[in-house]
């Protein structure tokens, strides 16, 4: 594929992808000082992709502009002055080596080709498949961050997790199995049940054999012989935020990564009762508060992926002319794992 045949997705007006979005050439732009361009190889789709289209995610680019926050690829050539204070950094963007490119929006991942700044790159191994590369880094960086730089995982202690069978829950199962932890699943469905059974999980909540009323509190504070979890992992937020706050132990940890429920409240005078804490993540804010930290943490979820105690689960890969139907399956909500979108073709 020649340089004038690469192309991109564009969202030219909001609404429904099917009327938003136009497949259409692009053009690549040489790297200036401190840029990297990368010949994008897949990207990873998330939940925000699809509420982007239609006008709702918290984040609002002008139009026109690409969706997409996480991709792979290789380096193509690099700017003036890209890692030139770290020759190991620099070696391992050197061109033809393998990235993840975290986008900024207008310029997502959807795109056969990339230019963006240096600090948006994090290098992976050939090693990784590359369907995996190019959905590990906001799954499992994000649930890293959660369990062991916000709630202060300790070793053993008893882990629930919301949302159990996504990118972010699964990679919250296997991290806190990986440090000798029991996890509490909680999904809604048979086959999630099924799936957060295989990475690893202790035990599973599946919402819809609980029914309408249920208590989730009580089934976890009955899996736990009515100690309740010391941390919680929470990908939903909504009307349930308030049973995961009543299945919290003694001085146990809430961590909130995302309110695809809808967004709670908290009420001070519980959390002063019960000694417990409500803790928020945000990973995008490490990116200028602590990127080295992100590093640091992208490397050990890619050591914890070769090792094998970190697995991706990837439920489907659609072709870049396909990208419609892969944001179908999130619309639907039946994806397991996540959805990846391969830019090869």
């Amino acid at each position: 594929m020649s340089a004038g045949d690469l192309r991109r997705w564009r969202v030219r007006r909001l609404g429904n992808p099917a009327d938003a979005l136009e497949l259409e050439p692009v053009a690549p732009r040489p790297p200036g000082p401190g840029e990297v361009r990368v010949r994008i190889e897949a990207a990873g789709l998330n939940h925000p992709d699809l509420l982007l289209c239609q006008g709702r995610y918290q984040e609002r680019p002008p139009l026109p502009f690409t969706p997409g926050f996480e991709a792979v690829g290789r380096v193509v050539e690099r700017g003036h002055g890209v890692a030139d204070d770290d020759p190991a950094r620099a070696a391992r963007l050197a061109p033809g080596r393998r990235v993840v490119v975290i986008t900024e929006l207008p310029e997502g991942g959807l795109s056969q080709t990339l230019t963006v700044e240096e600090r948006q790159l994090y290098p992976v191994p050939d090693e990784l498949p590359v369907e995996q590369a190019a959905c590990l880094h906001i799954a499992a960086v994000t649930a890293h961050a959660a369990l062991h730089r916000r709630a202060r995982l300790r070793p053993g202690e008893t882990v629930l997790v919301t949302g159990a069978a996504g990118g972010v829950g699964l990679a919250g199962v296997q991290l806190a199995r990986a440090v000798g932890s029991p996890v509490i699943a909680v999904v809604t469905g048979a086959a999630k049940a099924r799936a957060c059974r295989e990475a690893g999980a202790t035990s599973v909540v599946d919402l819809a054999e609980l029914g309408g009323d249920a208590d989730l509190a009580a089934a976890v504070r009955a899996l736990t012989e009515g100690r309740g979890a010391d941390v919680v992992l929470d990908v939903v937020g909504g009307p349930g935020f308030d049973q995961l706050r009543r299945a919290l132990a003694f001085e146990g940890r809430l961590v909130s990564v995302g309110f695809t429920g809808g967004i709670p409240t908290v009420p001070l005078n519980h959390l002063l009762l019960r000694n417990y804490s409500v803790l928020g993540l945000h990973l995008t804010r490490y990116r200028t508060e602590d990127p080295t930290l992100l590093q640091t943490v992208h490397d050990e979820v890619v050591a914890g992926a070769l090792a094998g105690t970190l697995t991706p689960r990837v439920h489907r890969v659609v072709g870049i002319e396909d990208l419609l139907e892969g944001l179908s399956l999130l619309a639907d909500r039946t994806v397991i794992g996540r959805v990846v979108v391969d830019l090869r073709g």
